[in-house]
């Protein structure tokens, strides 16, 4: 098979050539596995990047609301928004109660 076959082609009609085209399309459909699988991967990769991008976002507005409730639950902005309302913090502080439940006695404890 010299270079004049391989540029006339005539691998392909004479002779094998069902050989020769059965390599072929088993080369041009691996070829077409490889490119549609690394369509896939780059697919993959890029909606990756994206919601890593989406998880920064929203892990950066958590922490800002965070704060923000944070600043709004101290005693000192409650009291404020309060006097308003003329509720004003009590001047005398709480007092702890304590309750006390007796155990009731179990049948056989009742003799004791």
């Amino acid at each position: 098979m010299g270079l004049n076959s391989i540029i006339k082609a005539k691998f392909l009609v004479e002779g094998q050539s069902l050989k020769n085209w059965l390599f072929i399309i088993y080369i041009v459909f691996w070829t077409l596995v490889l490119i549609a699988n690394n369509h896939f991967y780059e697919q993959k990769t890029m909606k990756v990047k994206e919601l890593t991008e989406q998880v920064k976002e929203l892990r950066s507005e958590f922490v800002d609301k965070r704060s923000e409730l944070m600043q709004l639950r101290m005693e000192s902005n409650i009291s404020k928004q309060m006097e308003v309302y003329e509720i004003l913090p009590s001047s005398v502080p709480p007092k702890k109660i304590k309750v006390v439940v007796e155990k009731e006695k179990k049948w056989y404890e009742l003799w004791d």
